[in-house]
């Protein structure tokens, strides 16, 4: 399609809620979304992330046509999601971490075929999804498997192959590998990308798992109570509030600290000076250079890179916004 798959102006959704007061029940407005604008293209992959009450889940809402807008507007794949609801659910595949599209009680090969039939797919068609999706997932053994009987790992990759089936132009993912195992969760991310450079996919992800974020999505966007916090990309998130990356090295012999090394910090030294940690700006120099200043003053034995921590990065945007 033309145009963004996602927009979204001035996007306000409001609560009332009845609290109890010396004087009886009082009625309080609270915005749960709170003026947010964001567009978003075909094909881009994006984390929406904020800590829980944020607005994540009623912003998705909204995109899905479950909820009214209070105010603004809000087009998903070019339409409006509560007046064309029916339309957009062709369009759309969405999947709530702890929420189930599957029938409980039916082997997961009839919940496929329930689903095409409702979504109206072509019998040719859906049969070659399925196959496709049951292959990449690798949920040939648990076909014939009531959903009930399913691990947590095996429920959630039919569940995104259920979401997927009519091969939506968005995907939306509501904290799809919440309670999963590492395992678990690489399977997850692998198929995602797979899909994403093969059908064009655009993904919409929120999650508390920032692993997630770092290998699936190109552009995050922060939401801090109802409002953008953030739009960009994830080192410009970690500049945002001057993260920087770590140098850890090993080093053959015992050495003294290491500050004169050009556009670094240095942060620690442990075992007499054998290992140190030396911080750096990746926008004012690079890890092959850093090194290159530390191979002129010790020899070094081995090193990695200690990238810098997410979470803590949004949680310090929380605090700058508060």
């Amino acid at each position: 399609m033309s145009g963004p798959i996602i927009d979204i102006s001035d996007l306000t959704r409001t609560f009332t809620v009845r609290r109890k007061a010396s004087t009886g029940r009082r009625r309080t407005t609270i915005a749960a979304v709170d003026q947010m604008t964001f567009a978003v293209q075909p094909g881009e992959a994006v984390g929406y992330i904020g800590a829980n009450g944020a607005g994540k889940s009623t912003t998705i809402k909204m995109l899905c046509g479950i909820l009214v807008p209070t105010s603004g507007s809000v087009r998903t794949c070019g339409l409006e999601p509560v007046r064309q609801r029916r339309d957009l659910a062709r369009r759309i595949g969405v999947v709530f971490g702890q929420r189930s599209q599957l029938w409980w009680d039916l082997p997961l090969r009839e919940s496929f075929a329930l689903l095409a039939s409702i979504h109206q797919l072509d019998p040719t068609r859906a049969s070659a999804r399925t196959s496709e999706l049951v292959d990449l997932l690798e949920m040939a053994d648990t076909l014939d498997t009531p959903v009930r009987q399913l691990s947590l790992g095996q429920r959630m990759r039919a569940e995104i192959a259920a979401a997927l089936l009519h091969s939506p132009e968005l995907l939306i993912l509501d904290e799809p590998t919440i309670g999963l195992d590492v395992l678990a969760k690489a399977r997850l991310r692998e198929f995602l990308i797979h899909e994403r450079a093969t059908h064009g996919t655009t993904l919409l992800l929120t999650t508390h798992d920032m692993g997630d974020v770092e290998r699936l999505c190109d552009r995050i966007l922060v939401v801090d109570r109802g409002r953008l916090a953030y739009d960009g990309t994830l080192p410009g998130l970690a500049r945002t509030v001057g993260a920087r990356r770590v140098l850890v090295v090993d080093l053959a012999a015992p050495c003294a600290a290491l500050t004169g090394v050009p556009n670094t910090t240095h942060l620690s030294s442990a075992a007499d000076g054998l290992r140190q940690h030396l911080a750096f700006d990746a926008e004012r120099t690079t890890a092959a250079q850093v090194l290159a200043g530390i191979a002129t003053e010790a020899e070094v034995r081995d090193l990695y890179i200690e990238e810098p921590d997410i979470e803590d990065v949004v949680r310090r945007i929380y605090q700058a916004q508060r």
